[in-house]
């Protein structure tokens, strides 16, 4: 059985960005997660220990967003690696990381990046996948070299 954690709309203060002023000053992030996932043994045993927990998607979401990053593509496949790496039971995973406001010369809400990817076989290894799930839109930017 499959089952889908959707964790949205996660809010970070983060140090993203090829300018100097982002590094040094900030600004705010969102970042919204699909996690896919074998579901059957959770759903069997209602034991928390069998589940691919929300909470700690969250903390490895957070602490990734705490390390700086001059490209949000950059934010978002250290956010997938980690996740592949903590849990076993996740088959694909999808991210985005908007960074809100940028600094563009002229008002824009955010600017998003998407990534997602899917477990190749048991033995944890992972390929990326260019194909994005209906609904879902990744926007590409031309931005300055950083």
């Amino acid at each position: 059985m499959t089952g889908l954690i959707e964790l949205q709309d996660m809010e970070f203060y983060a140090y993203h960005g090829c300018f100097a002023a982002e590094k040094k000053v900030g600004g705010r992030f969102t970042v919204n997660l699909w996690l896919e996932y074998d579901a059957s043994q959770p759903a069997e045993t209602d034991n928390i220990k069998d589940a691919l927990n929300y909470q700690t998607a969250y903390e490895v979401v957070e602490k990734q967003m705490k390390i700086t990053s001059s490209l949000l593509e950059n934010v978002c496949k250290r956010i997938l690696d980690a996740l592949f790496d903590e849990f076993p039971q996740l088959l694909t995973a999808q991210v985005d990381v908007s960074k809100m406001a940028p600094p563009m010369g002229g008002k824009m809400k955010a600017v998003t990046v998407t990534f997602r990817r899917e477990r190749e076989s048991e033995n944890d290894n992972v390929e990326d996948s260019n194909d994005v799930e209906p609904g879902f839109q990744a926007t590409i930017f031309n931005l300055p070299m950083c």
